[in-house]
């Protein structure tokens, strides 16, 4: 009895003790965190707001005949001679065609954004259309004119002739956020009013197409194409066009055309039924992080111009093979597409700055947008001359290099340089070979064969360097690393 209770007044005693203990030490407890997402977003009012304005396309081609093939009569007269009967009348379908006449269906969605019946959707889907339908959430179907189509953009314009149609609100996809809730509304496998929903998982995914896409993992299929991908505002940020898979179906990657594209297309469109592009006549690379060093750009940014169209507008503005461009009108150049897509957005005749970065310095050049319909073509040249090879030996990256001919520099185009008489060691471990020409080392630019080996050897063996390289019509960067 003692024990228990003295056991019983021992731990009173500590639980008050630590009672008092806390009572008077400070309150640091950390707050209790807040999930940022709770429970799960209800479509439900999205769907009966934007659901109308969602149409389903079909479209038919009649099949071409093959040509230099015989005509039916022609087989019934060979058939009648050769074999002395006449070969059977195919039968005849309801609007008088042979009913073996192939006619190919295609399906796709798409929707309205007018209330006077302009309909977008894929150019694809309607690619090789003869006839097109369209048809309404209440049954309604309408016979469509396509206004235009642009295979770079997967863009089309429709018309259908009625009033008062339900049309969706277009919503900006430069604003939109990666995690974000979408949805799609579309007739994948021609199951028309199909909804799907998923987040946004990338902005201005590089396809290689000329538009940078949105990727989502919202199930679409074969049928979806054409249909808007839509955010919770119930606005079209996108118009759903490809999708990522090895079997056909849904792998859990779509891509979408962003909709301030789509629009900027479709206003083209339609006033002209076509889309004109600019252009400025380069061609160009990304470019490493051991250029970039070599170069003095500190990482790898910008774009290495390897060609320039003769004439062209770069031509004309002072673009050099060699430059790296850093910016167009102030906005970072970082992937291959960049380029073209700002250049594209000008209109024809317009003016825009290039920043670029030459030989160590960075400096502004103003270009003249050109059409890319138009372009030029830049006379084709032979490969360069061979001038007759000195006995020397390599330098210390392995090449053995001879001045260029007034004959050689004046073809190629060029002031300076050198030429590859042989490459061995580090030079052949980076694809020099014989017949290419040096212009620049590093951020020099190259003169002559006495002055470039000159810089060779002034350079640390364990540095890498990066030579601007001509070959035939192409000329680009070739980084030579040291043998670790």
């Amino acid at each position: 009895m003692t024990f228990r209770l003295g056991r019983t007044f021992f731990c009173s005693m500590v639980l008050a003790s630590a009672g008092l203990l806390a009572l008077q030490a400070p309150l640091h407890a950390a707050p209790v965190a807040t999930p940022l997402v709770t429970g799960l977003p209800d479509f439900t009012d999205v769907i009966d707001k934007v659901g109308p304005g969602v149409v389903n396309i079909r479209t038919s081609a009649k099949a071409k005949p093959t040509p230099g093939g015989p005509t039916e009569e022609q087989i019934q007269e060979f058939f009648q001679r050769r074999f002395g009967i006449p070969l059977p009348q195919a039968p005849r379908g309801r609007r008088g065609q042979p009913q073996d006449e192939e006619v190919q269906r295609g399906v796709g969605s798409g929707f309205i954004i007018s209330n006077d019946g302009y309909v977008l959707t894929n150019a694809h889907v309607v690619e090789g259309a003869d006839e097109v339908l369209v048809t309404l959430t209440d049954r309604r179907e309408f016979k469509a004119k396509v206004l235009g189509a642009d295979a770079r953009s997967d863009v089309a314009l429709l018309k259908v002739e009625a009033s008062n149609l339900p049309h969706l609100q277009i919503g900006d996809s430069d604003k939109i956020r990666v995690g974000e809730w979408v949805i799609a509304i579309g007739s994948p496998f021609n199951l028309e009013n199909t909804v799907t929903a998923g987040i946004i998982s990338a902005k201005a995914r590089d396809t290689g197409d000329l538009l940078p896409m949105i990727q989502s993992d919202v199930a679409v299929n074969p049928g979806n194409s054409g249909g808007p991908l839509i955010n919770m505002y119930g606005k079209v940020i996108g118009i759903n066009s490809q999708i990522a898979t090895l079997s056909g179906g849904y792998n859990g990657i779509s891509f979408a055309v962003p909709i301030d594209e789509a629009m900027r297309v479709s206003e083209q469109l339609k006033q002209s039924g076509k889309v004109t592009r600019g252009r400025i006549g380069v061609q160009i690379l990304e470019i490493g992080k051991d250029l970039a060093e070599s170069l003095g750009l500190g990482q790898a940014r910008g774009l290495e111009v390897v060609r320039v169209e003769a004439g062209g507008p770069a031509d004309k503005a002072g673009i050099k093979v060699g430059d790296i461009i850093l910016k167009f009108n102030g906005k970072a150049i970082e992937k291959n597409g960049d380029l073209q897509r700002l250049v594209g957005s000008l209109p024809i005749g317009s003016t825009g700055t290039v920043t670029l970065w030459r030989r160590g310095a960075q400096q502004d050049l103003a270009v003249k947008v050109s059409d890319l319909d138009g372009q030029a073509k830049g006379k084709d040249k032979s490969d360069a001359p061979k001038a007759p090879k000195p006995e020397q030996a390599a330098n210390a990256i392995g090449l053995k290099v001879s001045d260029l001919t007034e004959a050689q520099r004046e073809e190629l185009g060029v002031k300076g340089g050198v030429l590859v008489e042989a490459s061995e060691g580090a030079a052949a471990r980076a694809g020099l070979q014989e017949g290419d020409v040096i212009l620049q080392l590093n951020t020099a630019e190259v003169k002559d064969a006495k002055q470039f080996n000159a810089l060779i050897s002034r350079l640390e063996a364990s540095k890498t360097v990066a030579l601007l390289v001509r070959r035939d019509e192409t000329t680009r960067y070739v980084v030579i690393r040291p043998r670790k």
